[in-house]
């Protein structure tokens, strides 16, 4: 398959995880953590983990001591520091130190603990702000980065980087897949930081639970953006811990994407908000698209399995059984 290499060496290549593997993920509680801890003990793996209390994983020498102690057979990085803009352009430092400093931690310490098989989770704001679209993986460092959010796209740049030196220097079959925009179960809805499909999802509860005719939404509602349920990004991580090999990192999305102003809409009928939806067009829009090419990861068999409807109003449902709203 002209292009990809790695997936051809994927396919011929023996297993890379046992059938019944211990893999230690990184940032558990999370969005993207917690799915991948459900989906990988579904699949019959132990899953490994320490809470923050536990283990700061900003602590490079703790890091390597518990991994060399747990002894896993493979780690997941889904720690992060994340954000929606707001709180990247608020707190660029914390964005870019935190994430780099977390990266260098586990997977230094992964190495250094002799794990065989590693993980690392980016992000699809990596790519430059007007990369051709659908953005391929090899867009990457074509083009100038959203400034939005510029400070954490340079540390997933760099998490990337990292594992490809790993990869280069010790041949460790370490790899990097990037996510496109994420939501589901588990997911940040504080108004300060979370990203827009939970933001709006609150905004639109509350002005329905308090009858407003009427919710204003940053920026002009044109940009588009491609969303996931975590839960198949849980199912794409577990194939390509089992299947892939190779220093090109793998995009994981669903191929399609819509309009904000579209998404506004479906979230709208799903929280039962029936009033007028304006746009504070002084506000900023980020990227005009992000549209990920999947067709490496689509190579490899794997497919999203949930609607973006019903995806969105489980999450919903969710939310609101989990805070008494």
């Amino acid at each position: 398959m002209p292009g990809c290499p790695g997936i051809i060496q994927a396919m011929t290549a023996s297993p890379l995880l046992p059938d019944r593997a211990r893999i230690f993920v990184a940032g558990h509680r999370g969005l993207v953590g917690s799915a991948l801890t459900r989906r990988l003990t579904a699949d019959g793996h132990e899953v490994l983990t320490r809470t923050r209390d536990e283990l700061d994983l900003r602590d490079a020498p703790r890091t390597a001591a518990v991994l060399k102690e747990l002894r896993p057979d493979a780690v997941v990085l889904a720690a992060a520091k994340v954000g929606g803009i707001l709180a990247n352009s608020t707190y660029p430092v914390q964005f870019i130190e935190e994430n780099l400093q977390i990266q260098l931690s586990v997977v230094a310490g992964a190495h250094a603990a002799g794990v065989p098989r590693l993980l690392f989770l980016g992000s699809s704001c990596i790519y430059p702000k007007l990369a051709p679209q659908p953005i391929s993986e090899d867009a990457l460092l074509g083009g100038p980065l959203e400034p939005t959010n510029r400070a954490y796209a340079l540390a997933k740049i760099a998490g990337i980087v990292q594992v490809q030196s790993y990869r280069q220097q010790y041949g460790a079959p370490y790899i990097s897949a990037m996510p496109t925009n994420l939501y589901g179960p588990g997911d940040n809805f504080d108004p300060q930081t979370s990203h827009v499909l939970p933001a709006l999802i609150r905004k639109f509860h509350e002005a329905r639970a308090e009858r407003r005719d009427e919710v204003v939404l940053w920026g002009s509602g044109t940009p588009r953006r491609e969303f996931l349920h975590v839960d198949d990004l849980a199912s794409a991580c577990a194939l390509l811990l089992r299947a892939y090999d190779a220093d090109e990192p793998v995009n994981v999305g669903c191929g399609t994407d819509l309009t904000i102003r579209e998404l506004a809409a479906v979230v709208a009928e799903v929280t039962g908000f029936t009033g007028r939806i304006g746009w504070d067009t002084g506000k900023p829009d980020g990227t005009p698209r992000k549209l990920l090419d999947v067709s490496r990861l689509t190579a490899l068999g794997w497919r999203p399995a949930i609607p973006l409807r019903d995806g969105i109003a489980a999450t919903y449902a969710h939310w609101r059984a989990a805070a008494g709203v």
